[in-house]
């Protein structure tokens, strides 16, 4: 096995002077850079990382723990398929500053994690970036002290640093949007109201409409869940019934996300009513396989989840830095509002959507 010295020799180089090719630690000129390179490639040099790593202190690798290799069939959960998005998102950031990101599934496991830190450890990797599926807080305490780390998706409350979707930015704005339309009774049918992002987006929901004088009806609001469990479909339905029993039933629904958007499509149009031109539709998520291809296409809030993996790798980055600072608060990341033709001006008419699904159900 070629060793540095035969590289040297090769070169016609000191043993320093590949070092310092290798380490990018000192100036080299171009000529004796290619020198030292062609010599490694004819001699079929490989450099010990493990033995750099253990002279400099720094590995080069960047530790990722996410479930999106074995959560990637997992349609129905209740964010869409977040992690995905956002490791490519972390991976690009990672890639340019020249260090490798080693990337661990939970298998769906979260007991898994501590042991998947400690092989981390193990490789001396420089920091970490914890993924969670959805927003929401952290469900367990990370070990590896003095390992700087970054939480994606959810958060803690020891103020580790972290990065989160703007959900109340983002349903506020989109409630924005169907207000500026004209809309004055919007329906809300939430996700699950344990979730931190109902939470959240149900107070964006309210400010929207109490900024523009109009009351919020506890009577268009409806939660509904999207596991895939059975159910769901007369569960919505039934909100639909609610909404439009209504003296003034709604002109525009607002959706948990898209597959609650597509969902609702298809009830509305077996009830005779159209989308847009009877009811407007606006989803969240902008899951394009929904929101693009459904007709009509999908007015929706983008959930930055790219955006969110970019900016938490470059968190990390700077933790490892030496005069970076940490940042005690979570970092917001907001998504676009995709204006698409389901939301439209409310008919003066109103006549179709009045008819009350009251005493219907699913067939």
């Amino acid at each position: 096995m070629a060793t540095i010295y035969d590289v040297a020799k090769r070169a016609g180089v000191s043993p320093k002077t590949v070092s310092r090719v290798l380490n990018r630690d000192a100036p080299v000129s171009e000529h004796t850079k290619k020198a030292v390179t062609e010599a490694m490639d004819s001699l079929g040099y490989v450099p010990s990382h493990a033995a750099r790593s253990i002279k400099s202190n720094k590995s080069g690798l960047i530790g990722l723990i996410t479930g999106a290799i074995s959560n990637a069939d997992e349609v129905a959960s209740p964010a869409g398929l977040p992690e995905l998005f956002i490791v490519q998102g972390a991976q690009a950031i990672i890639e340019r500053s020249q260090k490798t990101l080693l990337i661990s599934d939970t298998g769906g496991r979260l007991d898994r994690v501590p042991d998947l830190i400690r092989t981390f450890q193990e490789h001396r990797v420089e920091g970490i970036l914890y993924i969670a599926d959805h927003h929401k807080p952290l469900e367990l305490a990370l070990p590896g002290k003095g390992i700087p780390k970054v939480l994606v998706n959810c958060f803690d409350d020891i103020g580790t640093p972290s990065v989160i979707p703007d959900d109340e930015g983002g349903q506020y704005q989109l409630t924005k949007a169907v207000i500026g339309e004209g809309h004055k009774r919007i329906a809300y049918l939430t996700l699950a109201p344990e979730l931190e992002a109902t939470r959240l987006r149900m107070r964006g929901y309210r400010r929207a409409l109490e900024e523009s004088g109009l009351v919020v009806d506890p009577g268009l609001v409806q939660a509904t869940d999207l596991y895939g469990g059975p159910g769901e479909h007369q569960l919505i339905w039934d909100a639909l019934e609610k909404f439009f029993a209504n003296d003034v039933p709604p002109t525009a629904v607002c959706c948990g996300n898209d597959r609650l958007a597509m969902a609702v499509y298809g009830i509305l149009r077996r009830k005779g009513l159209a989308v847009p031109e009877d009811v407007s539709v606006v989803g969240y998520d902008d899951h394009r396989l929904i929101s693009e291809t459904l007709y009509p296409a999908l007015t929706t809030a983008e959930l930055p989840y790219s955006a969110m993996g970019a900016r938490a790798a470059q968190i990390l980055l700077d933790l490892l830095s030496e005069d970076a600072g940490a940042q005690d608060t979570p970092v917001k990341i907001s998504g676009e509002i995709k204006l698409r033709a389901s939301l439209v001006a409310p008919r003066l008419a109103h006549a179709k959507n009045i008819i009350s699904l009251k005493g219907r159900t699913e067939t």
